[in-house]
């Protein structure tokens, strides 16, 4: 999940335990479970609960570790067959926001099971229910999904300041601790390790990847960015910034067919219709700005209006410069409705249809409430773990998110991926995009990505990116969630499993 990152200010003062609360302790749950799968049955171990993380006081006086944060996770560790689990891979998974839980990837994509959350157009009513993932990530890699501060039931330890970690700096550190404490907990130092984020967390990720590297010596064999965001510069709509305006375009283009504006047309031949235009003409038209004659303008606009499947003087009246939320607002505001922000194949009735930009995100609104009900019900009821406090799907409580070391400067993590990928030569990437995706527009990361500071060669052989005719939550559409569980699969196991089938019939 993805929200606009909030404007930067400083961390808050660390806080250290008040004298009178007690230590945290660690509360974790394992329970036995198998999954029955068409090859035979799958068992593993649940690990559900909050660690205790600690860390050593900072200074010339040498002290013991003291607890400073409760942090949430589920690990699943598929029971032995005959491989050594210290050989095994192991997936670290989060989703971003940043305030967003990783109910979204865990229920959604990678767990052993998943959520029947329905799709755009038919999303699912109550009761919700939870089905048997056959596609579960489990099959090729042990798997931990791990909430961020102030998200699921992570909490700081008790008389700690509840704003600490709310950056990204600190968000960082305290998710790389945490991938250290369970590699040392589980004896998994040996285990191939994967990051996998969505959204906010593949900025976690590529972050996070640096930090373990550049800290701990520890190189990750894989980074799965899915919905990607590098270099907020590419989609924060600020004065004087042209960028957003020309990477969302493309995205823009593949909602408008997704609404039928494209009569008859492949979503391909008009994406690659838009990219063209946005890397080619439309960079000069903006910097023209005043120089471009009224008739150039019009045509401009017209040319625009066509490809966005909006009315080329609402174009001409916006200077040419389309913002996101404004173009959801607009795009069916005939038909009295809005489009979604996560997944702009989703729609629901305007509340103002006169309004500047959408009321509400109509893709979160239908799919929240069943990923809602799914974890809360998931945890108590098959994992056995309970707790005193709320598990925070999306939580506000986050904010101000500080990215204090970018003050003056885009927020970006692209140096980050670069470096992991200039100091270790066997990280991998996989990047996941969604066509449909008005959070995290598809073009601003291939562009980010095409910048990257390293060779060529490791551009071309290292890097896989692949598309999906979906959203941000490209696996909430049933043929998407196939293909990206094929992927990530191939990703883990190095191999492609397409190629394998094809000769095994052979």
């Amino acid at each position: 999940m993805n929200a606009d990152p909030a404007t930067p200010s400083p961390d808050a003062e660390q806080g250290a335990s008040s004298s009178d609360a007690p230590a945290p302790e660690d509360h974790l749950v394992t329970t036995l479970h198998s999954l029955s799968l068409p090859d035979g049955s799958l068992d593993y171990t649940a690990t559900t609960g909050t660690v205790a993380l600690k860390e050593e006081p900072e200074g010339a006086e040498y002290g013991r570790g003291a607890a400073y944060a409760e942090l949430f996770s589920v690990s699943y560790v598929a029971s032995s067959s005959g491989t050594d689990s210290a050989e095994r891979p192991v997936m670290f998974a989060f989703n971003g926001g940043p305030g967003a839980s990783t109910v979204w990837l865990h229920l959604g994509l990678l767990g052993p099971r998943r959520v029947d959350s329905g799709d755009a157009g038919s999303p699912a009513a109550a009761p919700h229910h939870l089905l048997d993932n056959h596609e579960t990530i489990l099959r090729d890699a042990d798997l931990v999904v791990v909430d961020a501060m102030t998200t699921g039931y992570s909490r700081p330890a008790p008389g700690a300041k509840t704003d600490r970690h709310h950056g990204l700096a600190a968000d960082r550190d305290l998710i790389a601790s945490f991938v250290i404490d369970w590699l040392t907990r589980n004896q998994r130092w040996t285990s191939p390790i994967y990051l996998a984020g969505e959204s906010y967390g593949t900025t976690r990720a590529s972050a996070v990847a640096a930090r373990l590297l550049d800290r701990y010596y520890v190189a990750v064999a894989g980074i799965a960015l899915i919905s990607p965001v590098l270099d907020f510069g590419t989609i924060r709509f600020t004065e004087g910034n042209d960028r957003p305006y020309l990477h969302y375009l493309p995205t823009y283009a593949a909602i408008a067919h997704a609404h039928g504006k494209h009569e008859d047309r492949l979503l391909q031949d008009v994406v690659d219709e838009a990219e063209a235009f946005a890397e080619q003409e439309y960079p000069a038209l903006l910097a023209a700005g005043l120089r471009l004659s009224p008739e150039q303008v019009q045509e401009a606009a017209a040319r625009i209006g066509a490809l966005i499947g909006v009315d080329p003087e609402w174009v001409e009246r916006a200077n040419l410069r389309i913002e996101h939320q404004a173009f959801l607002a607009e795009l069916l505001r005939d038909q009295g409705l809005v489009t979604g922000r996560i997944d702009g194949r989703f729609t629901a009735p305007a509340g103002a249809r006169n309004a500047d930009t959408m009321e509400t995100d109509p893709s979160i609104d239908q799919l929240a409430p069943s990923y809602t009900a799914a974890i809360n019900q998931y945890l108590h009821r098959e994992l056995d773990f309970s707790s005193d406090v709320v598990y925070e799907i999306m939580s506000g409580r986050v904010h101000p998110w500080s990215y204090k070391d970018f003050e003056g400067r885009a927020v970006e993590v692209a140096s980050d991926l670069a470096r992991v990928l200039r100091k270790s030569p066997h990280t991998t990437v996989l990047v996941s995009h969604g066509y449909h995706d008005a959070a995290t527009p598809f073009h601003a990361s291939e562009h980010v990505l095409a910048q990257l500071a390293i060779p060529r060669e490791d551009y071309a052989e290292r890097i896989r990116i692949e598309y999906y005719e979906a959203g941000h939550m490209m696996y909430c559409h049933e043929p998407s969630r196939l293909a990206l569980s094929q992927h990530l699969a191939e990703f883990v196991t190095g191999q492609d499993a397409t190629v394998a089938a094809s000769t095994e019939d052979d």
